[in-house]
């Protein structure tokens, strides 16, 4: 039986301002006096909340029903007074422990969408660094498909931490190999090509293995990189699941267990129902496959519960034969959940 083991590394994607609350969620709270507040718990374990301003109220996001809890905090944070910046560290710093109290290796920050504009981004970069290493026990991963986003945040990393993770490299953008070799840190390599993801298991390795020999020229080891062999949402193309595990299984062959093979696990749900089902079932089939890491919220994913589940069980088969590409525009799994037969017990 294949189960998670203590060089399973977790990389916890949850501090990004792109995630949301819903508004119906237990998280989202209206107060007394009629304004509305995110709740969470600070270091000292006490309930608190951080308000929703009336700029986020004119948004998209807010009108369908979400609300990008850390976008308001990053955004609150760089555009307010020195209370206002407690009160959002304070915030950002309780997601922090979170994360780590469930067993996160290091912590993805990513800002990409809190702005369109460069300078904010990097400025929301270096105020998010500086403040998730005054808590943070584990190193950091600094996130953007941006190198000078990326750069901002390295240059705010305290000198005194190790290990701290760049993603990602890509063909598109190779100069962001030379901020790996100038702060000497890890990094991920996604399989994107240089114009365009993919399109099926072969581009992923290939993509890679041209990354990889990039790598050894410059010098960077194989043990200080992860590969992100990109794992898109099932819902879009049936092969999508058995694009990325074939990916896994012919690198792994490739390059044996010299370098970590990682990917955004929970990708491969979105748009679909009873995520959390999708999400274990395909855990266990990629840990199956040969991958010995994640880009995951641990919070919300078990993974030991997600490397020990018998996928013969009803929700779990159902998932299981979606992600693998017999069910084609996953209409059986759509049809069991319709008639309530996604019930884990």
């Amino acid at each position: 039986m294949t189960s998670i083991n203590e060089n399973f590394v977790v990389i916890g994607e949850n501090i990004h301002t792109s995630r949301i609350v819903l508004r119906d969620g237990k998280r989202h709270k209206t107060l007394e006096n009629g304004a509305e507040a995110i709740l969470y718990i600070d270091n000292d374990g006490n309930t608190r909340n951080i308000p929703v301003p009336d700029w986020f109220k004119k948004t998209q996001p807010y009108e369908q029903g979400q609300i990008k809890h850390f976008m308001i905090a990053v955004l609150e944070a760089i555009n307010g007074n020195k209370n206002k910046q407690r009160e959002c560290a304070s915030f950002i710093q309780g997601e922090v422990l979170r994360q780590i109290s469930a067993g996160a290796d290091f912590l993805d920050l990513n800002v990409d969408e809190v702005s369109y504009k460069l300078d904010i981004q990097k400025e929301s970069m270096r105020w998010l660094v500086n403040t998730v290493q005054e808590t943070s026990t584990v190193p950091l991963s600094i996130d953007s498909s941006n190198s000078e986003i990326i750069a901002a945040g390295l240059s705010e990393i305290d000198s005194s931490q190790d290990n701290t993770l760049i993603n990602s490299v890509a063909l598109e953008r190779l100069e962001t190999f030379d901020l790996v070799e100038k702060y000497g840190t890890k990094t991920i390599i996604t399989a994107a090509g240089e114009s365009q993801m993919p399109k099926n298991d072969i581009e992923r390795v290939e993509n890679v293995l041209r990354l990889l020999e990039e790598a050894e020229r410059r010098g960077v080891k194989e043990e200080d990189m992860f590969v992100d062999l990109l794992v898109f949402p099932i819902s879009v193309d049936s092969s999508f699941g058995t694009d990325y595990l074939n990916a896994v299984k012919m690198l792994r062959e490739e390059k044996g267990d010299a370098i970590k093979i990682t990917g955004g696990l929970s990708n491969v749900s979105f748009g679909l129902p009873k995520r959390k089902i999708i999400n274990e079932t395909f855990i266990k089939l990629s840990l199956e496959a040969g991958v010995d890491s994640g880009i995951v919220d641990p919070v919300q994913t078990n993974l030991i519960k997600a490397s020990s589940l018998d996928l013969d069980i009803e929700p779990h088969r159902f998932a299981r034969n979606m992600l693998l590409g017999e069910d084609e525009f996953c209409m059986d799994y759509i049809k069991a959940y319709n008639q309530g037969q996604l019930v884990v017990k």
